[in-house]
C-alpha cells in the first residue's frame, strides 16, 4: 500500500513551486498525496523565513502538524524550505518535533532521505520527476529563475537561496507546453526578480523574448507577470506585453520607496527618476494597464518628510494595487544593524496612513470600471456566486469579480466568461454574466 504524504506549503508562490516539485519526486517513488493531515503518514511543512511574522507562522504550522504524530497516522514529520535553510543548526537543536530537517535545494535528495527514514534503506535513484500542481488544474506558476543578485540591504533571500540562476529558455517553454497540455490555461511567470531573467545565462535580460515564446503556446489563454524589478522594466518589455493578446496587461513592479536617499540605503538599483518615467510610460502606452507594487515603511532613518514623499508619489502616480509592509529587521542583513531604527508605533502609524490613502485610490479605480465588459476566468464558486478574475486580477493576491449565477446558464471553475461590472468596492467588484 502506498505511503500517504501531506504537504503544508507556506509563503510565496516560489515556495509553492518547490512544494509541487517535492510532491512530484515522492509520487515518482510511489507515495500517495492526501489533503487531510490526520491520515498522512508523512507530513512535510515547507516553511517561509522571509520576515519575522513568516517565521512565527512556519513554527506554528510545525507544532500544529506535530500533534498528528500523537493523534493521527503521522510517522515522519519533515521540515524544509527557507526557514530550515537559514536556521538549520538552530532547528536541529531546538525542534525535536521534526524527524527530518532539509533546506531549499535537491528535492530528489529529500525524497530519497524520506524513503530511507521510513525503510532504513537507501532507495535506487529515480528518473526526473514532474511537478504535482497544488493550484487548480487550469492555472499554474512558471518559475523562471531562483535566487537573487540584487542584495537589497533589508532582504534575506540571497542569504537563503543564493544568487540568481535563470532556467534556460528552452526548458521553460517545454515546461509551459507540458502544463498547457495538462489543462493549464493561465500561466503566471514568477521569480525573485523576473525582469532580470536571463542576464546570467544570455548576458542580457531576456524576459520579453521569453514572454513572446510563451504567448505562442496555443493552449494557453493568459500569461501573467509578477515580481519584476523597476530598473530592468523598460519600454521594450511594456511594448511586448501590450502587443501580445495572451499577455495580460498587468505588471507587478515592487518599488519599495521613492525617496532617493532611502533607495540608496536599501541598495535598490535604478533610480526614483526611472520609477516615475516607466510608470508614466505604462500609463500613456495603455491607460487600462494594471500596475501592482509593494512599499516598505519605517525603514531605518526614514523621516516624516521622506514618508510624505512616498504618499505624494502614489497620489501623483496611481497604482491599482499596493501591498505595503512595515520594515522588519532580519538577521544577517545590513539594514538590521543600521542606526536610527524606527519605533514600531511610528511604523504602524505610517502603514495605516499609506493604506488609507491607497484604499481611496483603489476604490476610485474600481468605480471607473463600472459598466465595462471583461473576459473573466471563473476561479471559485460560493453558493450562487462565481468568484471571477479578469486580466486585472492576479490569483491569490488581488480581489475578485463576484458574479451572481444564472441556473439556466451554469458555469464551472476554469471557464472563461464575459461579465459587465455593476458595482465596486475597495478590493472586489460585482458584475453580471453576459450570455
Amino acid at each position: 500500500m502506498a505511503v500517504k504524504v501531506g504537504m503544508v506549503s507556506l509563503g510565496c508562490s516560489k515556495n509553492r513551486v518547490d512544494s509541487e516539485e517535492i510532491l512530484g519526486e515522492l509520487i515518482e517513488r510511489g507515495f500517495e498525496p492526501v489533503t487531510d493531515p490526520e491520515t498522512a503518514e508523512v507530513i512535510i511543512v515547507n516553511t517561509c523565513g522571509f520576515i519575522e511574522s513568516a517565521k512565527t507562522d512556519s513554527l506554528d504550522a510545525v507544532f500544529e502538524m506535530a500533534e498528528h504524530k500523537a493523534t493521527g497516522a503521522c510517522r515522519l514529520l519533515v521540515v524544509c524550505g527557507c526557514l530550515s535553510e537559514r536556521y538549520y543548526g538552530e532547528l536541529i537543536e531546538e525542534l525535536p518535533e521534526a524527524d527530518l530537517i532539509w533546506g531549499v535545494k535537491d528535492h530528489a535528495g529529500l525524497a530519497e532521505a524520506i524513503v530511507q527514514r521510513l525503510t532504513g534503506e537507501l532507495p535506487a535513484p529515480c528518473k526526473k520527476a514532474g511537478r504535482v500542481l497544488t493550484t487548480p488544474p487550469y492555472r499554474a506558476y512558471l518559475r523562471i529563475a531562483d535566487g537573487c543578485d540584487n542584495r537589497c540591504t533589508y532582504c534575506a533571500i540571497p542569504l537563503i537561496r543564493g544568487g540568481r540562476v535563470s532556467v534556460p529558455m528552452e526548458e521553460l517553454v517545454s515546461e509551459a507546453e507540458r502544463l498547457a497540455d495538462g489543462g493549464v490555461t493561465e500561466l503566471t511567470v514568477i521569480a525573485q526578480d523576473t525582469s532580470a531573467y536571463g542576464i546570467d545565462v544570455y548576458g542580457k535580460p531576456m524576459l520579453a523574448e521569453l514572454l513572446k515564446r510563451l504567448a505562442a503556446i496555443e493552449k494557453l489563454h493568459w500569461v501573467r507577470l509578477l515580481y519584476t524589478y523597476p530598473n530592468t522594466v523598460d519600454e521594450k518589455l511594456i511594448d511586448t506585453i501590450n502587443s501580445e493578446p495572451k499577455l495580460c496587461n498587468y505588471i507587478d513592479m515592487p518599488i519599495q520607496h521613492i525617496d532617493p536617499g532611502l533607495l540608496s540605503a536599501m541598495n535598490r538599483h535604478g533610480s526614483a527618476e526611472h520609477i516615475r518615467e516607466i510608470t508614466d510610460y505604462i500609463r500613456k502606452a495603455n491607460p487600462d494597464f494594471i500596475l501592482r507594487t509593494t512599499a516598505i515603511v519605517g525603514f531605518p532613518g526614514e523621516t516624516e518628510e521622506q514618508f510624505r514623499a512616498l504618499l505624494d508619489f502614489f497620489e501623483e502616480h496611481t497604482y491599482d494595487r499596493l501591498g505595503a509592509f512595515t520594515y522588519s529587521a532580519e538577521d544577517g542583513t545590513p539594514a538590521a544593524s543600521m542606526p536610527d531604527q524606527i519605533p514600531e508605533k511610528v511604523k504602524h502609524s505610517r502603514l495605516d496612513r499609506l493604506m488609507r490613502r491607497q484604499m481611496r485610490i483603489s476604490l476610485a479605480a474600481n468605480r471607473a470600471r463600472i459598466g465595462k465588459v471583461y473576459e473573466a476566468l471563473v476561479d471559485g464558486i460560493e453558493g450562487d456566486t462565481a468568484l471571477c478574475r479578469s486580466y486585472a486580477e492576479a490569483a491569490e493576491v488581488d480581489g475578485f469579480i463576484k458574479v451572481k449565477l444564472d441556473p439556466a446558464h451554469p458555469v464551472k471553475c476554469g471557464d472563461y466568461v464575459f461579465v459587465r461590472v455593476t458595482g465596486a468596492g475597495t478590493y472586489d467588484l460585482e458584475a453580471e454574466l453576459i450570455q
